[in-house]
């Protein structure tokens, strides 16, 4: 019965050609073409597998060695998106009718299983597969063949020559990480610079080396929340964020907004840096559940809706959608090089979650309307813009 109802729910995908191998060996292929993805089912689903939530309940099985797949995952990712509102929730009834038929203890569909504690990690596993930056964000690729290293670095310049930094301005940093925007900004720009965190570790990491590299005058950190920091104290002629604002939550996007236009100068200049989707819609389950819990990813439209509520002018916006994909692809081969020593800390069913969240994310910038934006605006208008954007590609 839980074949049938699997059975069922594969033939209603549509738009995509892909093979399933079911528990028993039998092989089955749905739509016109060659497969170029095999999902493979390694044992019978459990009684309580929730087809009501496809994307959790198919994601916790990944974790738990019952499914497997080879081939092309963006194939997969690519049935999601243009299945979403057909065969990942059109049989929420059937499924429930036959998990009932099936057993009695599973009948409350919507009660949740017993889930791991999300994983309190720390700079150790992090520094595993990023690259010595220890940026956790989209990188910017000249060419496919820069390193990850390089490619970090050329993000951090692009965003500082994108705001025109020069020498004697303020810039604040929302969410600074390890400091390296902040010091660049110094040494490379001669710009006044202060970063903020909530990473202890960060903030003692990037203060030590500011201090080594005799920075002290030129750069500060600050371990402290956006939201209390004081307009009264400090004004800035540029800000940026960068891979923050997908985190405050829905509620907090108006926040954020407004903080910045009390912190940042008439005319000056601020540069937003965050994932966006097309819609106005929650984080997907099973990314919320084991990855990013309270996380929302704002869609462009409700973002740039939000400007002229705090007269903010937009100057410029950027995608770099294949180039978070490159990031994400350039993380998951760090992470398989060190895959052992992951396995050996953290268990098995946890590399399984962190493989296929690396993965499936850049499969979701390729194929589906997730992406990334820089989006660049003025606090009022600023006439003395220049005229073009070459100074970003000099």
């Amino acid at each position: 019965m839980r074949k049938q109802l699997l059975k069922s729910f594969f033939a209603s995908v549509k738009s995509v050609s892909f093979a399933v191998v079911y528990w028993d060996g039998e092989q089955a292929n749905y739509g016109d073409e060659q497969p170029a993805v095999k999902v493979i089912f390694k044992k019978p689903l459990p009684l309580t597998f929730n087809l009501e939530d496809p994307v959790l309940s198919f994601g916790e099985a990944y974790m738990d060695e019952i499914v497997d797949f080879e081939g092309d995952l963006d194939v997969i990712f690519k049935a999601v998106e243009l299945n979403k509102d057909g065969a990942f929730c059109g049989l929420a009834g059937k499924a429930a009718a036959v998990v009932k038929a099936l057993s009695g203890a599973a009948a409350k569909l919507k009660q949740k299983s017993n889930i791991q504690h999300h994983y309190d990690l720390g700079n150790e596993f992090f520094s595993l597969w990023l690259d010595e930056t220890m940026s956790y964000s989209c990188a910017y690729f000249k060419t496919i063949g820069d390193s990850l290293y390089q490619a970090q670095l050329q993000k951090i310049d692009h965003i500082l020559k994108k705001i025109q930094l020069r020498p004697g301005e303020r810039l604040l940093d929302i969410g600074s990480g390890w400091g390296w925007l902040i010091i660049k900004a110094a040494q490379e720009y001669g710009a006044q610079a202060l970063g903020i965190t909530l990473s202890e570790e960060q903030y003692r990491a990037t203060k030590e080396r500011v201090k080594k590299l005799n920075l002290e005058k030129q750069v500060d950190v600050k371990l402290v929340n956006y939201q209390d920091l004081d307009e009264q104290e400090y004004q800035f002629d540029k800000i940026v964020s960068v891979g923050m604002f997908e985190h405050v939550g829905k509620d907090n996007l108006p926040v954020y907004m407004d903080r910045v236009k009390k912190l940042l100068v008439p005319g000056g200049v601020s540069m937003l840096h965050t994932i966006t989707g097309m819609w106005e819609k929650p984080v997907d389950s099973w990314i919320e559940q084991y990855i990013f819990p309270g996380g929302y990813i704002p869609s462009l439209r409700e973002t740039v809706w939000l400007l002229p509520e705090y007269d903010f002018h937009l100057l410029h916006a950027e995608s770099l959608r294949l180039h978070y994909a490159m990031t994400l692809d350039r993380w998951y081969e760090n992470f398989l090089r060190h895959v052992d020593t992951v396995e050996q800390k953290y268990g098995r069913r946890f590399v399984r979650m962190w493989e296929l969240y690396l993965r499936s994310c850049a499969s979701s910038f390729r194929v589906s309307g997730l992406n990334i934006y820089q989006l660049l605006f003025s606090k009022g208008l600023n006439n003395n813009w220049p005229l073009t954007m070459e100074h970003i590609y000099r």
